[in-house]
């Protein structure tokens, strides 16, 4: 069974950076994704990997902020916010689901409603 274990939430204020990690169990191949949600509001797409850094998807509100990497041989994905805003203040989940494609679009696949797996999230609260 795949699990998702997510680190590296904390309370910080703007302008500062945070590094949030989600470690991966179970063989395979899958599609990582970074969604949130603040509280009265819908789960959000963040940012989604495929294999590498060049198969990537931002949400505008993050475009130049915040980075996605992974290192496959730690079975982890990592998001590096810098710069962050009270704004980006809500509860991060790590997503992923198995990768099956031949050709996939990440802006597509990288939506909430396709992950089939998910960690427990961790809170990320900005202050102002």
């Amino acid at each position: 069974e795949v699990q998702l274990v997510e680190s590296g939430g904390g309370l910080v204020q703007a302008g500062e950076s945070l590094r949030l990690s989600c470690e991966v169990s179970g063989s395979g191949l899958y599609i990582m994704g970074w969604f949130r949600q603040a509280p009265g509001k819908e789960r959000e797409r963040v940012s989604c990997i495929r294999r590498n850094t060049e198969n990537t998807f931002y949400a505008a509100s993050v475009k130049g902020r915040f980075t996605i990497s992974r290192d496959s041989a730690k079975n982890t994905v990592y998001l590096q916010m810098n710069a962050l805003k009270p704004e980006d203040t809500a509860v991060y989940y790590c997503g992923a689901v198995r990768d099956t494609y031949a050709i996939v679009t990440m802006e597509f696949i990288c939506d909430h409603h396709a992950m089939d797996y998910w960690g427990k999230g961790a809170q990320v609260t900005v202050s102002s």
